[in-house]
């Protein structure tokens, strides 16, 4: 659990603040800043029963345990568990190195990283044995933005889905429409796990507001905030049905948002009032439903932090934690995107702002690099470190124990086909 603080309504955090993103950086500045506070360390004791479970996935006695095995790693390794690589081509051996070196919690796979199932399944391999050979007993978190429609990265290799625009119209039909959407998500983790991935970078929470919407137009499953959350919800129970790590995204929303964050850093400027009726409820749904990660979009939110990415600031990890009540895995937008290009060492900034996760830096070894040296120079707390990482840990524990208990069918291409057109009739 993280610090316990009183709630705050969206005026305190006012008060307060005052897989798929395309770009490279070949460097991120490595000048010293100031560390923020951070989230406090949680304690190590045992918990009193540690079969309870966290309410995002794993029980309290793995959490605890994960706690206890970071403890003992040193700040390369702390370093690593936060981060999720990016790497250029398809060799395995290459891919596995990296994760093995800079001892990474794992990769995101693109497009650019895929040929056909056999070498999809060859690389997930090579990665999963690199983080066993560490000395790790949890999987690697192997992920792919997998989303359906114009967001599907294994196109030709895996079952092609509707896009999520879908989910809206089905979930509008009552029980029988959420059933289907349960069933689309199940189906895409269980044969994304048949490929050898641990995490989905899905389900799209945004609400979007239509053709003013550049980014996420269909990926998102409706303009209906009522609609969208009864998707997601329905979606993300779905993934979990499946053994498989859902990250529901990009908090606070993007859907509203007339500039795309792959290119700039776009102005949220909605109401806290407007924020409340509209882009938060997909998000309450996901908390609701046990989410076992959030992904924290690149938008300046004027309303919590305003001309902060909110990827990287406090108040916007405050307000998801304390008012939307949100307990498992943060995790950043891709870190080589537009949005926070060029912004002065943004991993450790968004490290010390509450992330967990960083996903895809641009130069996945200097980050690594840049991330260690703030640890062992206390730019990022050895507590705020182990906290993160604990969280990645436990969560990878989960989704190894799950994925135990619900086996693949042999026949999972049929139903994953049957699930996907099943939806694409509910349209």
């Amino acid at each position: 659990m993280r610090r316990a603080l009183p709630a705050l309504g969206l005026a305190a955090v006012l008060a307060l603040g005052g897989c798929s993103g395309a770009g490279d950086d070949p460097q991120e500045a490595a000048a010293p800043g100031t560390a923020s506070s951070g989230p406090a360390a949680p304690t190590t004791s045992a918990p009193a029963d540690p079969d309870q479970p966290t309410g995002w996935g794993p029980t309290e006695g793995e959490l605890a345990q994960a706690r206890a095995l970071v403890a003992d790693w040193d700040a390369a390794q702390l370093a690593g568990q936060v981060i999720v690589g990016r790497f250029q081509g398809y060799d395995a051996a290459e891919a596995a190195a990296m994760v093995r070196d800079l001892h990474l919690s794992g990769l995101c796979v693109t497009s650019g990283n895929v040929v056909d199932a056999a070498q999809v399944r060859e690389l997930n391999a090579a990665v999963s044995e690199a983080v066993a050979a560490g000395g790790r007993t949890f999987p690697a978190i192997l992920g792919v933005d997998q989303e359906g429609g114009v967001v599907s990265h294994l196109r030709g290799i895996a079952t092609e889905f509707p896009s999520f625009a879908h989910a809206g119209p089905a979930v509008a039909r009552g029980r029988p429409g959420r059933e289907v959407v349960r069933r689309a998500a199940e189906a895409t983790g269980l044969e994304l796990r048949d490929l050898g991935f641990t995490w989905v970078f899905a389900p799209v929470a945004d609400v979007t507001v239509g053709a003013a919407d550049p980014t996420i137009g269909t990926r998102s499953p409706s303009t209906d905030p009522a609609l969208a959350a009864a998707a997601v919800g329905a979606a993300v129970t779905g993934y979990n049905d499946a053994g498989v790590v859902s990250t529901t995204k990009h908090f606070p929303g993007h859907g509203s948002v007339t500039a795309d964050s792959h290119e700039s850093l776009p102005v949220l400027g909605r109401t806290a009032e407007e924020l409340a009726a509209t882009d938060l409820p997909p998000f309450e749904a996901a908390v609701e439903a046990e989410a076992p990660a959030v992904m924290i979009g690149h938008l300046d939110v004027e309303a919590i932090d305003p001309g902060v990415p909110s990827s990287l600031s406090g108040p916007v990890y405050d307000f998801l934690r304390e008012d939307v009540g949100f307990e498992g895995v943060t995790i950043t937008d891709s870190l080589g995107m537009g949005a926070v290009m060029g912004r002065e060492k943004p991993a450790v900034t968004a490290l010390n702002a509450g992330a967990d996760l960083l996903l895809m830096p641009p130069d996945t070894r200097n980050t690594h690099a840049v991330v260690t040296a703030a640890i062992e120079s206390g730019e990022v707390t050895r507590e705020r470190a182990e906290d993160a990482a604990a969280m990645v840990v436990a969560l990878q524990m989960w989704q190894a124990r799950v994925a135990g208990e619900v086996e693949v069918p042999a026949n999972v291409v049929e139903l994953a086909g049957e699930a996907s057109r099943e939806l694409d009739a509910a349209y």
